[in-house]
């Protein structure tokens, strides 16, 4: 049987510690999984180790474990790719999000552009956001992460595209001349933002201004793809071209 993972958002994880589960992991693991004392699962906290841990004490609303021992998990790619995407309708936004930290997207920030169809602001904005991050912790428990990728705070396109960076800036165009095959990056770090607009596509006043902000065209296909469908094949070229997937 494969170890449980749990994400636990503690600064400090030693070996030989004992500590309390907290409320999701106690309703995952006791009330889920209905694992008891002497049973082993697997914590991490984002520092991209993994700690293996035994159960020692259990009860209907509290679980309590000891380390026993922390292994480093070296399941990154030394791809850096921060996706920006468009806020999209439903639950496709949370699609996105979850298959992404499967592909392995270390940063995530949400936009609003001139033909996204979501409104979103203020509280109800912000349970969006949580929930987002929930979904990602989910996602790394699942795929074996150690580092958990953050959900930035909603932006616009524009706020999004001037923010200062090093790394290539890329852009889904259907009228690009060239797809991933055909880029370079120099380095052992590879960075890259990718851009992924809504369902509509972006506008030309906002096409004209990632150019302005030296964004470089790519083209996936001869086929128009669901934005969901095109972040994720996106992010898979370049894992496949630049990080490690294949």
């Amino acid at each position: 049987m494969r170890v449980p993972r749990i994400f636990q958002p503690l600064d400090n994880l030693q070996q030989g510690q004992t500590l309390q589960l907290d409320e999701d992991g106690v309703a995952h693991i006791g009330r889920v999984l209905r694992m008891g004392m002497g049973d082993q699962i697997s914590l991490f906290n984002g520092d991209g180790n993994d700690y293996l841990a035994e159960i020692i004490e259990t009860s209907k609303k509290s679980i309590a474990v000891t380390v026993l021992s922390c292994e480093a998990n070296n399941s990154e790619s030394p791809l850096d790719l921060h996706l920006g995407q468009v806020i999209s309708r439903g639950d496709r936004m949370e699609f996105t999000v979850q298959k992404s930290v499967e592909l392995g997207v270390t940063t995530i920030t949400p936009l609003f552009s001139d033909r996204c169809g979501v409104k979103l602001s203020g509280e109800r904005l912000d349970k969006k956001l949580q929930q987002w991050q929930k979904i990602v912790i989910s996602a790394c428990e699942q795929s074996g992460r150690s580092i958990v990728p953050v959900v930035r705070q909603a932006m616009t396109l524009a706020q999004w595209c001037e923010e200062s960076t090093e790394a290539l800036k890329l852009n889904l165009h259907p009228r690009a001349s060239h797809g991933i095959n055909g880029l370079q990056l120099s380095g052992q770090y590879h960075k890259v933002r990718l851009l992924i607009g809504p369902e509509g596509g972006l506008s030309d006043e906002e096409i004209t201004m990632t150019e302005t902000q030296h964004f470089t065209d790519i083209l996936l296909g001869p086929r128009v793809l669901r934005t969901e469908t095109a972040s994720l094949t996106a992010i898979t070229a370049l894992q496949v071209k630049f990080g490690d997937i294949g």
